[in-house]
């Protein structure tokens, strides 16, 4: 499968989602270990919620990024258009 160059916008949101990602779950597995830390909840909590925010942003203009959820499209069955964020060259520059 060859990998398809994209927008640098949807690169960007993209990133912002892994990160947001990221910190989520690190927060999710301290807090399992920790879970009287109110500020690791706190910090949780304001990372969920612009996941949250980062996912419906890129959704609204590139389309899902799951088949289920927030995937839905309102416009009809989106998730077979191009490109698939695993088929984005994330090369820069390239």
């Amino acid at each position: 499968m060859e990998a398809v160059q994209c927008d640098p916008r949807q690169l960007e949101v993209l990133r912002r989602i892994m990160q947001l990602e990221f910190e989520c779950v690190d927060l999710q597995l301290f807090l399992d270990t920790h879970p009287q830390e109110t500020c690791a909840l706190d910090a949780f909590r304001a990372f969920s919620e612009q996941l949250c925010d980062a996912k419906r942003e890129y959704e609204a203009v590139y389309g899902p990024l799951l088949n289920y959820g927030f995937g839905m499209a309102p416009n009809g069955w989106q998730w077979i258009c191009d490109p698939w964020p695993w088929e984005i060259n994330w090369r820069r520059g390239a």
